[in-house]
């Protein structure tokens, strides 16, 4: 690549610094970024300041917001007494695409994890138990992850919250619809028998 001039070099190393983002598509963006007219760019560039500027985490759920109160949390029309416990906003983002849930959110930004030096105080589970405190919750779905970690935060979560008089539930895991069960891998076939229900 030393071909390229220096001021393509140094956006194809930045845009390579991006999740999932290789040399080579670094480098096919950059392509195409410098294709573009001024204006396209400018407004680009324009939209990454300006996110970089205005988003924030909300108040209430944590999620990112342009505002103090996200505009879930600021929907009358949400079931304020149903909390979803998340790990990342993108995992609220994805239940929020399906429409199967009304409810509220908490975002707990991570999961707890003792072999990276992440505890409870390194995540948002006081903020969560507050919320619990309150007295207006009545249910709190665990939406963790099926990993370690995040089985581990939902147990930590379940055990701590049997103090309250509050519902709490996991969202199912097993086969997924249109799988075929012979690549399935045990765990995820373990818990679909574990959690079988009657037709």
């Amino acid at each position: 690549m030393s071909h390229y001039p220096p001021s393509i070099l140094n956006l194809i190393k930045h845009l390579a610094r991006f999740p999932g983002i290789g040399e080579k598509t670094a480098e096919r963006l950059a392509m195409h970024i410098l294709k573009m007219s001024r204006s396209d760019a400018e407004q680009l560039a324009h939209s990454i300041m300006a996110l970089k500027e205005s988003i924030q985490l909300c108040s209430m759920c944590f999620a990112l917001s342009d505002s103090k109160i996200c505009k879930i949390c600021n929907d009358a029309g949400r079931d304020s007494t149903t909390l979803c416990v998340v790990e990342q906003p993108g995992d609220m983002a994805s239940i929020e695409r399906s429409g199967a849930f009304r409810g509220l959110y908490h975002i707990l930004q991570g999961v707890l994890s003792p072999m990276n030096n992440i505890g409870p105080d390194e995540i948002r589970f006081r903020e969560l138990i507050e919320r619990i405190r309150s007295g207006q919750v009545r249910e709190v779905v665990l939406a963790t992850s099926t990993s370690v970690e995040g089985e581990a935060t939902a147990n930590f979560i379940a055990d701590r919250l049997a103090q309250f008089e509050v519902k709490v539930t996991r969202i199912a895991s097993g086969v997924p619809i249109g799988g075929d069960l012979k690549y399935v891998d045990q765990v995820t076939l373990q818990r679909a028998m574990e959690s079988r229900h009657a037709l």
